[in-house]
């Protein structure tokens, strides 16, 4: 069974301390594990999708728009990636088992060509970190499974601003999506 990682979202915004939408120390907790989870499948010649949330300044009609505040604005250091991750990104972004990929909807499926290129890979499992847990993170694994890719969420790897919807989503996955949560 081929394998690829999807890192969703983990950055600057989403997780450091001045970050405009930060999940804060939960999200910062995970910087190493994604860090490590990444190498070792970069290591292994797997598969890695950095998908990155992607808005622009003053967009107003987006959805989101009314429910956040800007975040991840295009060409900001908010959108960069968290911590060791932007710069191990920037050591293997050459790699042609590395893929970065602007998101513009809480699902990374949504408006992106993530489906084609692991079909064309072949991959039907799918590991999930990232943040948030209960927005981001449950929209991709929603959308996978639908899809028919074999989930596992680490659960060492993903975080949110709001620990009642991390809990559920967490559960979410096991129990309604068949997930493995390792």
């Amino acid at each position: 069974m081929k394998k690829g990682l999807l890192n969703v979202d983990y950055t600057n915004d989403f997780v450091a301390v001045d970050g405009a939408l930060t999940c804060g120390t939960p999200g910062q907790i995970l910087h190493d594990y994604i860090v490590q989870v990444t190498k070792k499948f970069h290591d292994q010649g797997d598969y890695i999708a950095f998908l990155i949330d992607q808005h622009f300044e003053n967009d107003t009609l987006h959805p989101e728009s009314k429910l956040f505040p800007s975040h991840n604005i295009e060409g900001t250091d908010g959108r960069k990636l968290y911590g060791d991750l932007e710069k191990l990104y920037q050591e293997i972004k050459e790699s042609e088992n590395v893929e970065y990929f602007d998101k513009t909807r809480y699902s990374a499926f949504t408006g992106t060509n993530l489906e084609l290129k692991l079909r064309e890979r072949e991959i039907n499992e799918l590991h999930i970190v990232g943040v948030c847990t209960d927005i981001c993170v449950l929209h991709t694994a929603v959308d996978a499974y639908n899809k028919g890719f074999k989930i596992v969420i680490h659960e060492k790897g993903v975080a949110s601003f709001n620990q009642l919807g991390h809990d559920w989503a967490l559960d979410h996955f096991e129990n309604t999506l068949g997930a493995e949560v390792i």
